[in-house]
Protein backbone atom coordinates (compact mmCIF):
# COMPACT_ATOMS: atom_id res chain seq x y z
CA UNK A 1 0.00 0.00 0.00
CA UNK A 2 1.65 3.15 -0.76
CA UNK A 3 0.96 5.66 1.90
CA UNK A 4 -1.85 8.28 1.35
CA UNK A 5 -2.79 11.07 3.60
CA UNK A 6 -5.69 13.13 3.97
CA UNK A 7 -5.71 17.41 2.64
CA UNK A 8 -8.24 20.06 1.92
CA UNK A 9 -10.10 19.90 -1.17
CA UNK A 10 -10.45 23.77 -0.83
CA UNK A 11 -8.49 24.68 1.24
CA UNK A 12 -8.71 28.29 3.35
CA UNK A 13 -4.90 29.13 2.31
CA UNK A 14 -5.75 29.61 -0.89
CA UNK A 15 -3.42 28.00 -2.42
CA UNK A 16 -0.15 29.67 -0.33
CA UNK A 17 1.21 26.46 1.05
CA UNK A 18 0.21 27.15 4.34
CA UNK A 19 -2.62 24.23 5.18
CA UNK A 20 -1.00 21.29 7.66
CA UNK A 21 -0.37 19.05 4.72
CA UNK A 22 2.26 20.83 2.93
CA UNK A 23 5.22 19.87 5.46
CA UNK A 24 4.05 16.03 5.04
CA UNK A 25 4.16 16.64 1.34
CA UNK A 26 7.41 18.53 1.20
CA UNK A 27 8.99 15.66 3.77
CA UNK A 28 7.74 12.97 0.94
CA UNK A 29 10.42 14.59 -1.77
CA UNK A 30 13.32 15.51 0.34
CA UNK A 31 13.20 11.72 0.82
CA UNK A 32 12.14 10.80 -2.71
CA UNK A 33 9.05 8.37 -1.39
CA UNK A 34 5.86 8.44 -3.57
CA UNK A 35 2.19 8.95 -1.89
CA UNK A 36 -1.41 9.60 -2.69
CA UNK A 37 -3.31 12.04 -1.15
CA UNK A 38 -7.14 12.01 -0.45
CA UNK A 39 -9.09 15.45 -0.85
CA UNK A 40 -11.13 15.93 1.93
CA UNK A 41 -14.61 18.83 2.55
CA UNK A 42 -14.61 20.31 5.88
CA UNK A 43 -17.72 18.43 6.35
CA UNK A 44 -15.66 15.06 6.02
CA UNK A 45 -13.52 16.28 8.97
CA UNK A 46 -16.33 15.24 11.64
CA UNK A 47 -17.57 11.81 9.76
CA UNK A 48 -16.79 8.82 11.88
CA UNK A 49 -14.03 7.02 9.51
CA UNK A 50 -12.36 10.24 9.99
CA UNK A 51 -12.24 10.95 13.28
CA UNK A 52 -11.08 7.54 13.54
CA UNK A 53 -8.23 8.39 12.38
CA UNK A 54 -8.00 11.97 13.52
CA UNK A 55 -9.43 12.53 16.69
CA UNK A 56 -9.43 16.10 16.76
CA UNK A 57 -11.00 16.06 13.27
CA UNK A 58 -8.24 17.69 11.20
CA UNK A 59 -6.07 17.63 8.56
CA UNK A 60 -3.56 15.70 8.09
CA UNK A 61 -3.30 12.03 8.44
CA UNK A 62 -1.26 9.09 6.87
CA UNK A 63 -2.15 5.76 6.35
CA UNK A 64 0.21 3.30 5.06
CA UNK A 65 0.45 -0.82 5.16
CA UNK A 66 1.70 -0.71 8.36
CA UNK A 67 0.25 2.54 10.71
CA UNK A 68 -1.74 4.90 10.75
CA UNK A 69 -0.95 8.13 12.04
CA UNK A 70 -2.66 11.74 12.71
CA UNK A 71 -0.53 15.14 13.77
CA UNK A 72 1.87 16.96 10.93
CA UNK A 73 4.89 16.25 13.19
CA UNK A 74 4.75 13.47 13.78
CA UNK A 75 3.74 12.43 10.23
CA UNK A 76 6.64 13.74 9.03
CA UNK A 77 9.20 12.45 11.71
CA UNK A 78 8.16 9.19 9.98
CA UNK A 79 8.29 10.02 6.70
CA UNK A 80 11.61 11.20 7.22
CA UNK A 81 12.79 7.77 8.63
CA UNK A 82 11.96 5.99 5.30
CA UNK A 83 14.64 7.59 3.45
CA UNK A 84 18.05 9.70 3.45
CA UNK A 85 18.18 13.19 3.34
CA UNK A 86 16.12 14.63 7.16
CA UNK A 87 17.51 12.52 9.86
CA UNK A 88 21.20 12.35 9.96
CA UNK A 89 22.85 9.75 10.31
CA UNK A 90 24.91 10.18 13.61
CA UNK A 91 22.68 9.58 16.58
CA UNK A 92 23.39 12.84 18.59
CA UNK A 93 22.94 15.19 15.11
CA UNK A 94 19.23 12.98 14.27
CA UNK A 95 18.73 13.94 18.26
CA UNK A 96 19.32 17.91 17.64
CA UNK A 97 17.20 17.67 14.22
CA UNK A 98 14.40 16.04 16.39
CA UNK A 99 14.68 18.30 18.98
CA UNK A 100 14.64 21.03 16.56
CA UNK A 101 11.45 19.91 15.43
CA UNK A 102 9.97 20.10 18.47
CA UNK A 103 11.33 23.57 19.34
CA UNK A 104 9.26 24.70 15.73
CA UNK A 105 6.02 23.43 16.80
CA UNK A 106 6.00 24.08 20.50
CA UNK A 107 8.07 26.70 21.38
CA UNK A 108 8.12 28.84 17.83
CA UNK A 109 4.89 28.19 16.18
CA UNK A 110 1.90 28.76 19.25
CA UNK A 111 2.80 32.66 19.09
CA UNK A 112 2.81 32.59 15.78
CA UNK A 113 -0.71 30.91 15.79
CA UNK A 114 -1.89 33.00 18.77
CA UNK A 115 -1.29 36.40 16.50
CA UNK A 116 -2.54 34.96 13.13
CA UNK A 117 -5.63 34.03 14.83
CA UNK A 118 -6.36 37.59 16.90
CA UNK A 119 -6.00 39.20 13.90
CA UNK A 120 -8.40 37.32 11.78
CA UNK A 121 -11.27 36.95 14.87
CA UNK A 122 -10.07 40.10 17.06
CA UNK A 123 -9.71 43.31 14.74
CA UNK A 124 -13.26 44.51 15.56
CA UNK A 125 -12.36 44.72 19.53
CA UNK A 126 -11.59 47.94 21.32
CA UNK A 127 -8.65 46.20 23.11
CA UNK A 128 -6.89 44.75 19.51
CA UNK A 129 -4.58 47.13 19.20
CA UNK A 130 -2.89 46.86 22.04
CA UNK A 131 -3.01 43.00 22.25
CA UNK A 132 -1.54 42.95 19.03
CA UNK A 133 1.27 44.96 20.00
CA UNK A 134 1.94 42.16 23.22
CA UNK A 135 1.95 39.29 20.51
CA UNK A 136 4.20 40.92 18.08
CA UNK A 137 6.48 41.06 20.42
CA UNK A 138 6.27 37.71 21.69
CA UNK A 139 6.89 36.38 17.96
CA UNK A 140 10.11 39.18 17.29
CA UNK A 141 11.24 37.58 20.67
CA UNK A 142 11.54 33.70 18.90
CA UNK A 143 12.46 35.68 15.34
CA UNK A 144 15.84 37.30 17.39
CA UNK A 145 16.43 33.73 19.31
CA UNK A 146 16.45 32.09 15.96
CA UNK A 147 18.53 35.11 14.34
CA UNK A 148 21.28 34.23 17.59
CA UNK A 149 21.03 30.63 16.59
CA UNK A 150 21.70 31.43 12.86
CA UNK A 151 24.30 33.78 12.59
CA UNK A 152 26.12 33.18 9.17
CA UNK A 153 25.09 29.49 9.04
CA UNK A 154 22.81 27.89 6.56
CA UNK A 155 20.46 26.18 8.55
CA UNK A 156 20.00 25.37 12.45
CA UNK A 157 22.85 22.43 13.06
CA UNK A 158 25.17 21.99 10.08
CA UNK A 159 22.90 20.30 7.01
CA UNK A 160 19.20 20.58 6.15
CA UNK A 161 17.09 18.20 8.40
CA UNK A 162 13.90 17.31 9.88
CA UNK A 163 14.31 20.21 11.93
CA UNK A 164 14.70 22.73 9.16
CA UNK A 165 11.94 21.76 7.60
CA UNK A 166 9.22 21.69 10.47
CA UNK A 167 10.86 25.20 11.43
CA UNK A 168 10.52 26.69 7.94
CA UNK A 169 7.15 25.50 7.31
CA UNK A 170 6.26 27.25 10.92
CA UNK A 171 7.95 30.32 10.16
CA UNK A 172 6.41 30.48 6.57
CA UNK A 173 2.85 32.06 8.34
CA UNK A 174 4.77 34.83 8.64
CA UNK A 175 4.52 35.76 5.15
CA UNK A 176 3.09 38.93 4.89
CA UNK A 177 3.00 40.62 8.61
CA UNK A 178 5.96 42.03 7.99
CA UNK A 179 7.65 40.43 10.89
CA UNK A 180 10.08 38.03 9.46
CA UNK A 181 11.87 41.89 7.45
CA UNK A 182 12.57 42.78 10.68
CA UNK A 183 15.23 39.76 10.86
CA UNK A 184 17.00 39.06 7.62
CA UNK A 185 19.04 36.51 9.15
CA UNK A 186 15.68 34.64 9.51
CA UNK A 187 13.63 36.09 6.36
CA UNK A 188 16.86 34.19 4.07
CA UNK A 189 16.65 31.44 6.04
CA UNK A 190 12.93 30.37 5.15
CA UNK A 191 14.39 31.54 1.77
CA UNK A 192 16.57 29.16 1.30
CA UNK A 193 14.32 26.78 2.69
CA UNK A 194 11.67 27.99 -0.11
CA UNK A 195 14.32 27.16 -2.69
CA UNK A 196 14.43 23.66 -2.38
CA UNK A 197 13.63 21.75 -5.17
CA UNK A 198 11.57 19.10 -2.86
CA UNK A 199 9.68 22.35 -1.38
CA UNK A 200 8.58 23.57 -4.93
CA UNK A 201 7.50 20.27 -6.15
CA UNK A 202 5.50 19.96 -2.87
CA UNK A 203 4.17 23.84 -3.03
CA UNK A 204 3.38 23.04 -6.61
CA UNK A 205 1.44 19.88 -5.63
CA UNK A 206 -0.95 21.59 -3.28
CA UNK A 207 -1.48 24.46 -5.11
CA UNK A 208 -2.88 22.24 -7.81
CA UNK A 209 -5.37 21.05 -5.76
CA UNK A 210 -6.61 24.86 -4.92
CA UNK A 211 -6.25 25.58 -8.31
CA UNK A 212 -8.27 22.51 -9.42
CA UNK A 213 -11.12 23.69 -6.97
CA UNK A 214 -11.38 27.28 -8.16
CA UNK A 215 -11.66 26.05 -10.98
CA UNK A 216 -14.52 23.89 -10.67
CA UNK A 217 -16.39 26.54 -8.89
CA UNK A 218 -15.87 29.15 -11.62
Amino acid sequence: MRPTITAFKTSPDRGHGLARDMAVRWAFEEVGLAYDVRLVTFDALNAPEHRALQPFGQIPTYEDAAVALFESGAIVLHVAAQGAGLLPSDPAARARAIAWMFAAVSTVEPPIVERSMASLLDRDQPWFEARQSLLDTRVQVRLADLSTRLADDDWLDSAFSVGDLMMVAVLRRLHGSGLLEEHPTVQAYVARGEARPAFQRAFLAQKAVFDAAAMDGA
